[in-house]
C-alpha cells in the first residue's frame, strides 16, 4: 500500500521536472533565436564570428556595425517588448478571469495607438521631435482611456463574449480615429507613422531599448512582488478577500499596470496581436499551472521568444520586404485564440 507522503513527493517531483523542462526549452529556444536573428539577414553572418564580435568586439568592421547598431538593438526590443506584451495579457485574464482577454482584442492597444498618433503629429509638427517618455505617456493614457470605456460596460455586460466584442467595437473606433488621423497627415517628419501603425521592430536604437527596458523591467518587478495576491485572486475574489488582500487597490494596480505593459509596446513598436492571448495560455497549459511564481517569469520568457521568432520571420520570409510584425503573430497566434474557444464551447 502506498503511503500518502511519497504520492505527494511523487506529484512534487513531477511538478518540479515538468517546470524545469519548459523552462529549459524556452531558455535553449531564446539562445537559438538570438543566434538566428544575428545570423540571418541581407548581409549573413557566419556562425563562427559570431562568438568573436560579441565578446572582443574584433572582426570585419562592417559586420561589427551591424550586429552592434542594428541586429542586437532590435533583438532585445523584439525580447523587451514580447515579454511586456504577454505579461499584460496574463494580468487581463487574470483581472477578467477569462483566457481570451488581451490588449489587442480589448482594444487597449488600439486605444494607446490613437493617442500615439496624435502625439506624434502634434510633436513633430511644432517641435520635429519627439521623446521616448512622451510617447509611452501618450500610449498610458491611451490605454487606461480604452480601460475605461470597457470597464464601464463590464458593469452592464455580465456576460464575457459580449463584453469582449465591446472590447473589439472599441478598437475598431480606435482604428478608425487612427487611420483617419494619418491619412489627413502630410508632414513630412511623420512619413514613417504608417509603418509604425502596423506594428514593428526596425529602426530600434539602443536608447529605446535602455527605456524599453527600464520601464518593463520595473513594472514586471511590481508584478511579480503581487504574486502572492494574484494567486489568491486567481481561486476567486471571496478567497482574496479572506487573504487580506483589498480587492478594489489590487484591480486598480492589475489594470494599471497592465496598461503601462502594454503602452510601452505601442509606443516602441506600434500594435501587436495576438500576442497577448495566445502565450499565455500557450504557456500555463505547457506548466501545467497558472501560479503567478511560476507562469509570471515562463510568461515572459514565452513572449520573447514569440516575438524574436515572429521579428525573424518578418524580416526575412519576403525579403528584402519586410512583413509587418502583427502579420506574422496573426499567423501563429489568431489558430491558438480559435482552438481556445473551441475548447471552451466543447466545455460547456
Amino acid at each position: 500500500m502506498k503511503h500518502p507522503a511519497n504520492d505527494i513527493m511523487g506529484v512534487n517531483l513531477r511538478r518540479r521536472t515538468r517546470y524545469t523542462g519548459v523552462f529549459l526549452i524556452l531558455l535553449t529556444a531564446f539562445c537559438v533565436i538570438v543566434v538566428l536573428n544575428i545570423n540571418i539577414g541581407s548581409v549573413p553572418i557566419p556562425i563562427s564570428k559570431i562568438a568573436g564580435i560579441l565578446f572582443t568586439g574584433e572582426g570585419d568592421a562592417r559586420q561589427v556595425a551591424i550586429i552592434w547598431k542594428i541586429r542586437l538593438p532590435r533583438i532585445a526590443m523584439a525580447a523587451i517588448l514580447g515579454g511586456a506584451l504577454s505579461l499584460s495579457g496574463f494580468l487581463l485574464q487574470t483581472f477578467f478571469l477569462n483566457p481570451l482577454a488581451g490588449p489587442f482584442v480589448l482594444g487597449i492597444s488600439s486605444g494607446a495607438k490613437m493617442v500615439v498618433a496624435l502625439t506624434m503629429i502634434f510633436f513633430l509638427g511644432r517641435f520635429g521631435m519627439v521623446s521616448s517618455w512622451a510617447l509611452i505617456l501618450a500610449a498610458l493614457m491611451g490605454s487606461l482611456v480604452s480601460v475605461g470605456f470597457i470597464l464601464l460596460l463590464s458593469r452592464r455586460l455580465k456576460h464575457m463574449a459580449i463584453l469582449l466584442v465591446g472590447g473589439i467595437m472599441i478598437g475598431y473606433i480606435c482604428s478608425a480615429v487612427t487611420d483617419f488621423i494619418i491619412a489627413f497627415a502630410d508632414d513630412a517628419d511623420i512619413v514613417n507613422l504608417h509603418g509604425w501603425s502596423l506594428g514593428s521592430f526596425s529602426g530600434t536604437s539602443w536608447e529605446g531599448v535602455a527605456v524599453a527596458g527600464a520601464v518593463v523591467g520595473i513594472t514586471s518587478a511590481l508584478v511579480f512582488f503581487l504574486s502572492k495576491p494574484i494567486g489568491a485572486y486567481q481561486l476567486g475574489e471571496a478567497y482574496a478577500q479572506s487573504m487580506g488582500v483589498n480587492i478594489r487597490a489590487f484591480r486598480i494596480a492589475l489594470i494599471v499596470l497592465s496598461s503601462l505593459l502594454s503602452a510601452c509596446v505601442t509606443a516602441f513598436a506600434g500594435p501587436i496581436s495576438f500576442v497577448g492571448i495566445a502565450v499565455p495560455h500557450l504557456v500555463k497549459h505547457s506548466l501545467n499551472t497558472s501560479k503567478p511564481l511560476i507562469a509570471i517569469p515562463a510568461t515572459v520568457l514565452g513572449g520573447a521568444v514569440f516575438c524574436m521568432a515572429c521579428d525573424l520571420i518578418a524580416r526575412t520570409a519576403f525579403a528584402p520586404t519586410e512583413l509587418s510584425i502583427s502579420t506574422v503573430t496573426s499567423v501563429f497566434g489568431a489558430p491558438v485564440v480559435i482552438a481556445m474557444m473551441m475548447k471552451r464551447h466543447r466545455e460547456r
